[in-house]
C-alpha cells in the first residue's frame, strides 16, 4: 500500500531523475470519500508513469488543479504558472481565449488558428516535469489530439477521438453497446479504433492515423459517424450537444478533435468523488460492458495498475 502521510505540512526534497523537486503537503487529502491523499495520487503518477508519458509526450497538457481536494474547487490551467522550473519544455501555440501575448506566426495543419494570440503550455515528456505537476494538484491531465515537433511547431492530428457521453438514466452499459457500432463504421471507413474509459461516465474511442491530418479534418469524419450512427439508430445515439435532446441516449461528441479542444489522457485520474482512472481497455471488456450492465465498470488507479503489471500498455498505438 502505498505509504500514507502523517504529519501536518510536510514536504520532502526529492531527486527525480537527476532534478531537485521539492514536494509539499503530502497529506493532504485530495479524495475524501477514500482519504486518498496527494502522496499518494503522486505514488500512482510515479508507478504510471511508464505507460502515460508517451502518450503526453509532444502534447500541449491542459491541467485541471484542485488545490483543497475534489470536494472544494477546482480550475482549468492552460498557461504554464509562475514558478515553473527553466528546464520544463514549453510550447507556445497560437490559439483563440488567450490573453498573455501576441505573436504573428502561423500555426502548423493540426493546431488551432487565431488572430496572433498564444498561450505556452507546458509539455510533459519526462518523469520529473508530471511530477513537477502532479505536486500542483493537478489531478486532470488533458492533450490535444495533435502535438508539436522537436521545434514545437504544431503538426497535424494524429489520431481521431470521439467521446460517448451518457446522458441519464443511459450509463456505461449504453456506451458499450454504442460504442460496438461506433468501432464497426470506423473500421468500414479503415480504421482500427482502442477504447478507453472516461473514468467519468463514459467512453472515448480512438482511432490512430497512418499520417497527421489537419484538425478539421479528422473533425468532419468523427461528426461524419456520428451523423451516421444518429440515423441509424435515432432511439440510442445523439449527434446534437444540447442537452435536453440526450436523455436516455449516447451523445458521440465528434467535437474534441477541434484544434482548439482537449481530451482527458488515458491514464490520467479524474476529479470525480472517488478516484477514478480515464483506462484502456479491451474490446472482450466492452462487449461485456454491452450485454451485462454490470459487466464493466470504471476502474480505480489499484486496478489499473494491476492490469499495466498483467498486460501492459492496452492503448499502445
Amino acid at each position: 500500500m502505498p505509504k500514507r502521510y502523517e504529519h501536518p505540512q510536510t514536504e520532502v526534497h526529492v531527486d527525480v531523475e537527476g532534478r531537485t523537486l521539492r514536494l509539499t503537503n503530502l497529506e493532504k487529502v485530495l479524495y475524501p470519500s477514500t482519504g486518498t491523499t496527494k502522496g499518494e495520487v503522486l505514488d500512482y503518477y510515479v508507478r504510471v508513469a511508464p505507460v502515460l508519458l508517451p502518450h503526453l509526450a509532444g502534447r500541449p497538457v491542459t491541467r485541471i488543479r484542485w488545490p483543497h481536494g475534489v470536494g472544494s474547487m477546482s480550475f482549468f490551467e492552460k498557461n504554464t504558472p509562475g514558478g515553473t522550473p527553466s528546464w520544463v519544455r514549453t510550447a507556445e501555440v497560437p490559439t483563440t481565449g488567450s490573453r498573455r501575448r501576441r505573436s504573428g506566426g502561423s500555426t502548423g495543419d493540426g493546431a488551432p488558428r487565431a488572430d496572433g494570440d498564444t498561450l505556452v503550455f507546458p509539455i510533459v515528456d519526462d518523469l520529473p516535469t508530471l511530477v513537477w505537476m502532479v505536486n500542483l494538484a493537478a489531478l486532470e491531465l488533458h492533450v490535444h489530439q495533435w502535438t508539436v515537433d522537436e521545434d514545437d511547431e504544431p503538426v497535424g492530428a494524429d489520431r481521431l477521438v470521439i467521446d460517448l457521453d451518457p446522458g441519464e438514466p443511459a450509463g456505461l452499459h449504453e456506451c458499450c453497446q454504442v460504442a460496438l457500432l461506433a468501432r464497426e463504421a470506423l473500421a468500414e471507413r479503415g480504421y482500427d479504433a482502442l477504447p478507453v474509459t472516461s473514468g467519468s461516465k463514459g467512453l472515448h474511442l480512438y482511432a490512430p492515423l497512418p499520417e497527421p491530418l489537419p484538425s478539421s479534418e479528422t473533425s468532419d469524419l468523427a461528426k461524419a459517424i456520428a451523423e451516421e450512427l444518429q440515423a441509424a439508430y435515432p432511439q440510442q445515439v445523439t449527434a446534437t450537444m444540447t442537452k435536453s435532446r440526450r436523455r436516455g441516449k449516447v451523445f458521440l461528441d465528434w467535437s474534441q478533435n477541434a484544434g482548439s479542444k482537449t481530451t482527458v489522457a488515458p491514464y490520467s485520474l479524474r476529479g470525480t468523488p472517488r478516484p477514478q482512472v480515464a483506462a484502456p481497455i479491451d474490446w472482450d471488456e466492452v462487449a461485456a460492458g454491452a450485454e451485462d450492465p454490470l459487466g464493466l465498470e470504471q476502474l480505480t488507479p489499484s486496478q489499473v495498475m494491476e492490469r499495466v503489471d498483467d498486460y501492459g500498455d492496452l492503448f499502445a498505438l
